[in-house]
């Protein structure tokens, strides 16, 4: 590889980082409301830069010339594109990070700014604990979020509660950083709330709860409700937040033995970790 192939090698892995950073379409064949824009639109020459220092400097944790011999080989290797990938993707979002002082301004946001709920009769339940009259569950693998709103809905400790629509409950969604050190967005399966407490709650199988993502959701819905309970009692409604990471196999249990659901929550909360490397950071 000579010069100028290593500059083009530099100037490919900037546009993939500044890409890989841009804001995440809608799933599926939805149509996006907005053209994602490019995460990096100045100061790429910088950010070109900074990878080649990396490279010559850092990469292999000594001195490294890739126009030296063969070494170019090397950096087309996938593993190590990745690698260079999630160490400047997690690097240029910790740079964003802000230490904010003064006093905290809060926006409240309703469910109701979603009037309707477009859903299939077949795969929703009717609801009186809602805004909405019905609430759906979806088709294929939705047993549990079915069995979770009729327990809700039946059980007198759970004042209200909704399902929250990923794509129409867009205030609802939760930013975090994936395993690939890739920013995405995450929307918990239910709100509910009981007497003076406010669930953020994600039902999943049991197998599914351990997944690194899942837990990358996790650390940032518990952030955020650190966050909201931080605030003045009046400006939460005197409520405390909590998430809830809810398996299978405990729903199942608990519900088997006719306990209560807000029992079962506030059993199942994830209490923070402040020892914890900020959710946005990862093990690279």
């Amino acid at each position: 590889m000579n010069v100028n192939g290593y500059n083009d090698y530099l100037a490919r892995l900037t546009r993939r980082i500044s890409q890989a950073l841009s804001q995440p379409l809608p799933k599926g064949n939805k149509i996006a409301t907005h053209l994602a824009n490019p995460y990096l639109q100045v100061n790429t020459a910088e950010l070109t830069g900074w990878l080649d220092d990396y490279i010559w400097l850092h990469l292999f944790g000594q001195d490294f010339n890739p126009l030296e011999n063969e070494n170019w080989r090397i950096l087309l290797l996938q593993p190590v594109i990745e690698h260079i990938s999630k160490v400047f993707a997690v690097a240029l979002l910790e740079s964003e990070q802000k230490n904010i002082t003064g006093e905290t301004e809060v926006h409240y946001r309703k469910l109701s700014e979603v009037p309707h709920l477009m859903m299939r009769e077949s795969n929703s339940i009717e609801v009186t604990k809602c805004i909405y009259e019905r609430l759906a569950y979806p088709s294929h693998n939705g047993g549990l979020e079915k069995a979770f709103m009729q327990w809700a809905q039946a059980d007198a400790g759970v004042q209200a509660f909704c399902k929250i629509s990923e794509n129409r409950h867009t205030f609802a969604r939760l930013r975090y950083v994936k395993e690939d050190g890739l920013p995405a967005f995450y929307s918990p399966d239910f709100l509910v709330r009981t007497e003076n407490t406010v669930y953020l709650v994600e039902t999943k199988a049991q197998q599914q709860t351990t997944h690194p993502n899942v837990q990358r959701k996790l650390k940032a819905a518990v952030a955020w409700c650190e966050r909201i309970n931080n605030l003045v009692a009046e400006q939460r409604d005197h409520c405390n937040w909590h998430y809830v990471l809810l398996g299978e196999s405990m729903f199942t249990d608990w519900r088997g033995k006719n306990a209560r659901l807000p029992e079962l929550l506030d059993f199942a909360r994830v209490r923070a970790q402040h020892s914890n490397i900020a959710q946005a950071k990862l093990d690279l």
